[in-house]
């Protein structure tokens, strides 16, 4: 059974942490204790259960109406296992979307049936899009406050196609909703009838999401793993994620940076000796030879090699509240490689609301901006939109430690 990431966006009081309550509860995934404590909780007249407490779970969050963090939360259904990262919509919450919408394979945009299209489902569709998320569920909710038309929802679906062509996602599909009714959220509405396609969940379990078996193959040592019992006095082992792609006993390979090549030996997993691995798998590696290999060493196959250089640029969302320092020295950490890095220059800003690029000079808290950056060795990576594992890093203030930036590599 595979699984699911997705995030969900949308403007305040469009009912995300009601929708995902919806999910959580029409699918039968809270326990009965959980329901208890949330019935107890709800104070709304007529209302058995506030589906909003299921995820707006900080004190903060409920007394203000919005969600501040990133919630997330996990449920499965008979066809598939899902992880729902449930972002901030606000604008200055940018940098808690980022971070949601890194790891999710598709995004659903909730957008009231009342409002329509606003500049923050530009926003949030555009953030989706720059994280190389390719499907994209536009919910229209709140239809039962609009009689359930089908002109309004037509009419959403004509303005969102407008502007499509100027996202990236593969794929779009619409869905009337009502996340405080239930219409469409996890069984099709019969007050809906003009609607031909499936209901929320339906759609999430039977959705195509691109597998990274298919891309390129990349492994990041994260461990060298040598035994001191002289009984396994030759065992010498590379522990890692595969990042992407595959890796198979008899595979030619290189390792980087020594630029060194070998074959793979045996491989193992789950402390047993298989012929093939993928994306996805924790698994050790041997080979033929004896090669001084550290942690942060990049293992590719020989005709797939990755991008290498000191000078590259960088889409770039800012974490912090000090503003990007030009020529300051920061550390990239790429998964378990960390380099120092300066920035060189900004090269331009994304002015999400409006759409457009802007020339700057500064990079404040929850600004993205393209950058150009130097670094002290090279730096072995892909394309951000042609390998997302491993076209992404962090940027770190090497005095304060603190995570200032999330990057992803053009």
């Amino acid at each position: 059974m595979n699984t699911l990431r997705f995030i969900t966006a949308g403007n305040v009081d469009d009912g995300k942490s009601t929708l995902i309550g919806r999910l959580l509860y029409d699918s039968d995934s809270i326990h009965t204790d959980q329901l208890g404590v949330l019935q107890k909780q709800t104070k709304q007249e007529g209302v058995d259960i506030d589906l909003s407490l299921i995820t707006d779970g900080l004190r903060a969050e409920r007394e203000q109406g919005i969600t501040i963090d990133v919630a997330y939360k996990y449920f499965s259904t008979k066809k598939r296992k899902f992880i729902i990262a449930d972002a901030p919509g606000h604008e200055q919450y940018t940098r808690n979307m980022i971070t949601g919408a890194s790891n999710s394979d598709l995004i659903i945009i909730l957008v009231d049936a009342r409002k329509g299209i606003t500049e923050q489902t530009k926003r949030h569709a555009s953030i989706g899009s720059l994280m190389g998320i390719q499907k994209a569920i536009l919910a229209i909710n709140k239809i039962d406050l609009v009689n359930y038309s089908e002109d309004v929802f037509r009419g959403i679906q004509s303005d969102f196609e407008k502007i499509k062509s100027e996202l990236n996602y593969s794929a779009i599909t619409y869905i009337p909703v009502s996340a405080l009714a239930g219409d469409n959220v996890v069984t099709k509405s019969e007050k809906t009838p003009w609607y031909s396609g499936k209901a929320l969940l339906e759609t999430l379990e039977e959705i195509e999401i691109a597998s990274t078996v298919n891309l390129e193959s990349r492994f990041q040592v994260q461990w060298v793993i040598r035994p001191k019992d002289e009984q396994y006095h030759d065992y010498r082992g590379y522990a890692g994620l595969v990042l992407s792609g595959s890796y198979e006993v008899g595979d030619e390979i290189v390792v980087l940076p020594a630029n060194i090549t070998t074959k793979i030996k045996t491989i193992e997993k789950n402390n047993i000796s298989v012929d093939k691995v993928i994306a996805g798998e924790n698994v050790v590696l041997h080979f033929e030879n004896n090669i001084d290999i550290s942690r942060g060493d990049t293992i590719v196959k020989k005709d797939e090699l990755p991008t290498s250089a000191n000078e590259l640029k960088s889409w770039i969302s800012w974490l912090d509240d000090s503003a990007l320092q030009i020529g300051k020295t920061y550390l990239l950490q790429h998964r378990f490689k960390t380099v120092r890095v300066k920035i060189q220059s900004i090269n331009q800003k994304w002015n999400i609301n409006d759409w457009e690029f802007v020339a700057a000079d500064e990079i404040k808290l929850n600004d993205i901006a393209q950058i150009t950056l130097k670094t002290n060795q090279p730096l072995f990576y892909d394309a951000f939109a042609n390998n997302p594992k491993s076209g992404n890093a962090i940027l770190i203030d090497e005095t304060s430690l603190n995570t200032v930036g999330a990057l992803m590599f053009l």
